[in-house]
C-alpha cells in the first residue's frame, strides 16, 4: 500500500520517466514482505539503457527492474538514503525522516 505522494508529484514522475529522464519518487508504503522498510524510493526511466547505466553506477542489478507499468528500481533502507543524498533529494530525505538516526 503506497501513501504520502500527492498526485503532482506523480504526475511529474510519470512525465519525467517518459521523456527518457531517470526520476525519483518516494513515498511512504507497507508491505509485510519488507518488515522495519516504510518508505520505498521508485527510481524510473522508459529508456531502459539510461537506467540500467545509472542503476550500475549505485550497485543495482539490471535484473532487479520491474517494468511494469513504468520501467524503475525500488530502493529501501541504507541504499534508498545514499541514493537519495547523491542525487540530491534532500527534501525526500527530510519529509520522510530517511537516513541514518542518531542515539
Amino acid at each position: 500500500m503506497a501513501f504520502g505522494v500527492k498526485r503532482e508529484e506523480l504526475e511529474t514522475w510519470k512525465r519525467r520517466i517518459q521523456q527518457g529522464e531517470v526520476a525519483l519518487l518516494t513515498h511512504f508504503w507497507l508491505d509485510e514482505r519488507f518488515p522495519g522498510c516504510d518508505t520505498v524510493t521508485k527510481a524510473g526511466c522508459s529508456d531502459l539503457a539510461v537506467l540500467k547505466k545509472w542503476g550500475r553506477r549505485y550497485g543495482l542489478h539490471p535484473g532487479w527492474i520491474h517494468l511494469d507499468p513504468y520501467p524503475h528500481f525500488d530502493l529501501f533502507g541504507d541504499k534508498q538514503y545514499e541514493i537519495l543524498k547523491q542525487e540530491g533529494y534532500w527534501e525526500h530525505i527530510e519529509r520522510f525522516s530517511l537516513g541514518k538516526k542518531e542515539t
